[in-house]
């Protein structure tokens, strides 16, 4: 497998797929991640699956920070290979790794500072569960900086179109990660039983790694990395624009992750045990929601240089083509979610009184999975043409009706079903107004322009 695809000529498929499919399956990979924490924390109780599920909505929030310099950075980078200006996509990589580092520094110290206080905004009423939930995020909250440097140098080597690096480094994470967890979780040989502490642990370690392996990378790669000096000085002309692309993928990130911590407040008043079943169903659903993202990387890479090169025929090609095959895999999960729902729940929490609950999440999120899919891609076909604003509109509004139309459902007799309905129906709002708006975009692109592009 070559480390850089080329997205400029040649079959769009064979390019798009080339990129696309290392990405997802590092998607699947950081999904791993949380699943293996999940299946064995689940074997500690639903208590402490409810407190790293609500330590982890600030990880989670924590992307959306990243999120502006990540995005930012790949779209300019890609833009600038596109139009054959190399020293440009230098510098907005160098300012983007740059920027990376001051935002994980701020909210590492942010997190640090108001732990007590971001755990009580849920409401736990278990003192331990409260305990264990700020100890869970102080330890991956206040080490940050390496999934941040992970998340921006993952977008940078994809929009070099070098998508096996993150796949071998996350390969290598995951395979820490699955090593520590047991250790650290029930304690063995040395180490103590540390239970959410040890989930924590073992995460942060497996960061560490995965950074590690990308920087060993970075110093071969001959493309973009190789001329990266992190400690000179970039031009603000260069961090205006990072700026100007990411803050509104950035605001689109933290909003959504912002409503869904007012989402899980409403679901703590169904008790912790609601909590421990939105925590293993979020992560379950991670399996679509992740790999359709992944893709949605690739769209964005692949659009991005292409758009810079004016191939604008392959543009709008690879958007078709891309619908066929995420279509496809969102109909998959659907069918898995849906009709595994009972197996599946199981493998993470037995308890009798939580697994109805479980049940009815995963069947309720597997109806809209198909559509999510499809605005995930969208999202990312759409940043590659540097609309990042629509995209957040769009997102930003229908995330927040969420919030209301809870609050109706919840009293409709669906009671905490309710709640599952209003992120069902959201995502497939979303889906058909991002297909529909990104289609009416392509229908503005002039023809081929420029050299031959292939097919």
């Amino acid at each position: 497998m070559k480390r850089h695809i080329d997205l400029l000529h040649g079959r769009i498929l064979r390019s798009l797929t080339g990129l696309a499919l290392p990405i997802m399956a590092t998607s699947l990979v950081q999904t791993a991640y949380n699943l293996t924490d999940m299946a064995w924390i689940g074997k500690v109780g639903s208590s402490a699956v409810a407190a790293v599920g609500a330590a982890g909505m600030y990880t989670w929030f924590s992307t959306g920070i990243v999120t502006l310099a990540r995005m930012g950075g790949q779209i300019k980078v890609a833009h600038s290979l596109g139009e054959g200006e190399t020293e440009k996509a230098v510098r907005y990589g160098q300012g983007a790794l740059q920027l990376t580092i001051i935002l994980a520094v701020l909210y590492a110290l942010t997190v640090l500072l108001l732990a007590d206080k971001l755990i009580g905004f849920f409401g736990l009423t278990s003192q331990k569960i409260v305990w264990d939930a700020q100890v869970y995020l102080r330890i991956t909250c206040g080490l940050i900086l390496f999934p941040f440097l992970n998340q921006t140098m993952t977008g940078l080597f994809t929009a070099i179109g070098d998508s096996r690096t993150p796949f071998l480094a996350n390969c290598t994470g995951l395979a820490v990660n699955m090593a520590l967890d047991p250790v650290l979780i029930f304690g063995m040989g040395p180490f103590p039983r540390m239970e959410a502490a040890g989930a924590a642990a073992a995460t942060v370690t497996a960061q560490m790694i995965v950074t590690l392996v990308l920087a060993g990378r970075a110093f071969q790669d001959k493309v973009l990395f190789d001329r990266i000096c992190l400690w000179k000085k970039t031009s603000l002309s260069y961090f205006r624009d990072i700026f100007k692309l990411g803050v509104p993928s950035a605001l689109q990130s933290m909003f959504y992750s912002g409503i869904s911590m007012v989402l899980t407040k409403m679901v703590a008043s169904w008790g912790d045990a609601a909590i421990a079943v939105q925590r293993v169903g979020g992560q379950v659903e991670c399996i679509s929601w992740m790999t359709a993202e992944g893709f949605g990387s690739a769209m964005n890479a692949f659009t991005g240089q292409n758009f810079g090169a004016r191939f604008y025929d392959r543009v709008k090609k690879s958007y078709l083509l891309a619908m066929v095959v995420i279509g496809l895999w969102g109909t998959f999960t659907s069918c898995v979610l849906i009709f595994g729902a009972e197996f599946i729940f199981t493998i993470f929490i037995q308890e009798p009184q939580v697994l109805p609950l479980g049940i009815s999440y995963l069947v309720i999120l597997g109806i809209g999975q198909m559509p999510m899919c499809l605005e995930l891609l969208t999202v990312g076909a759409l940043q590659g043409l540097g609309k990042t604003l629509p995209s957040s509109v769009i997102t930003i509004a229908l995330t927040v009706a969420r919030i209301p139309l809870a609050l109706i459902l919840t009293r409709t007799g669906l009671g905490l079903n309710g709640i599952w309905w209003a992120l069902t129906l959201t995502s497939m709002a979303k889906g058909c107004m991002f297909v529909g708006y990104y289609l009416w975009v392509l229908k503005s692109l002039p023809g081929q322009e420029g050299c031959q592009a292939g097919n």
